[in-house]
């Protein structure tokens, strides 16, 4: 039996990466897929590994990559090796973009969204604290229009305005509902 792919999907600042390492203390079933970034180390967030363009260019056409994708001028991917332990019935969890969901959804057999979400003002605050873009970029961020997510894919809606653990409780019943 195979592991589902979890795609975590939302606009920066929700907490798209809080709740995944939420979800990873939570629930030991989840291996959680570390994004090759080309993002310079010491912008923080998530774990990542963080190479060139250049570099990223290469391996992409290696064919070392399960899913890849360009978002606010970085290209991200999600290491084939991904495939292996999916093979092994284990589920995955990534921080993806909502631009390569239907991708995803044609490379992995069995794939369930989160679409984390939280109120405008909630967003400024958490983008403002983390300190990477200008209140001229946050506004932009938050103003920006963003396409529906692709039809036909598994999707929980979930709401990360308030305290992390009613997200983390909200993940978890929807992607075991038999458990919470």
């Amino acid at each position: 039996m195979s592991g589902r792919f979890i795609a975590v999907v939302g606009p920066s600042g929700v907490g798209k990466d809080s709740l995944i390492d939420a979800l990873c203390a939570q629930a030991s079933c989840k291996a959680r897929a570390r994004r090759v970034i080309t993002r310079a180390p010491e912008a923080g967030g998530e774990d990542y590994e963080a190479i060139s363009p250049a570099l990223f260019a290469v391996r992409a056409a290696a064919g070392e990559f399960a899913l890849h994708w360009r978002a606010h001028d970085l290209h991200s991917g999600i290491p084939g090796a991904v495939h292996q332990t999916l093979g092994g019935g284990q589920d995955v969890i990534a921080n993806l973009s909502r631009s390569v969901l239907g991708k995803a959804d044609a490379v992995f057999e069995d794939l369930h969204v989160l679409h984390v979400t939280a109120q405008p003002a909630v967003l400024a605050r958490r983008l403002k604290s983390r300190g990477r873009e200008s209140g001229g970029d946050i506004q932009r961020r938050l103003a920006r229009k963003v396409p529906p997510l692709p039809e036909g894919l598994t999707i929980t809606e979930i709401d990360n305005s308030g305290k992390l653990e009613e997200a983390m409780t909200a993940a978890l019943r929807a992607l075991h509902p038999a458990k919470v």
